[in-house]
């Protein structure tokens, strides 16, 4: 039970880090108008307004990481629900590779990137749940 509760608490708190430096990184956007570091792209006002409101959500989805961690075991399902977040991050991905808005080497690194994180909670998940239940 230890080794699953381990590797729950592992996937939580690199979920939470990942999404609390991209948080930073929408927020930098939003308040300073940084050019993006994965497009370069420098934000006019309605992106980074758009980028706010995302940041908030990356902001919120740290903090629902981290009190997942509190009891991984009861909280596991919140990785489940990570790993749809995930996957529609990765969908808008590939949509900004195929548009031409994001380079492809950048959105390549980002896509594997995240499959590693949907590797990473599901083989935990699926782990907790074997000696859980």
């Amino acid at each position: 039970m230890k080794n699953s509760t381990t590797w729950l608490r592992i996937s939580f708190w690199v979920g939470a880090i990942a999404d609390g430096l991209v948080a930073l990184a929408m927020f930098s956007e939003m308040f300073v108008g940084h050019a993006s570091p994965l497009t370069h792209y420098v934000p006019d006002f309605p992106y980074r307004y758009a980028v706010g409101l995302a940041g908030s959500l990356m902001l919120g989805w740290t903090v629902l990481l981290l009190w997942a961690c509190r009891k991984p075991a009861e909280r596991r399902d919140v990785l489940l629900l990570t790993c749809v977040v995930v996957v529609a991050l990765m969908i808008t991905g590939l949509f900004g590779i195929t548009v031409g808005y994001v380079p492809f080497g950048a959105g390549v690194a980002v896509l594997a990137f995240q499959g590693l994180l949907i590797i990473l909670f599901g083989s935990s998940y699926l782990a907790s749940k074997r000696q859980h239940s």
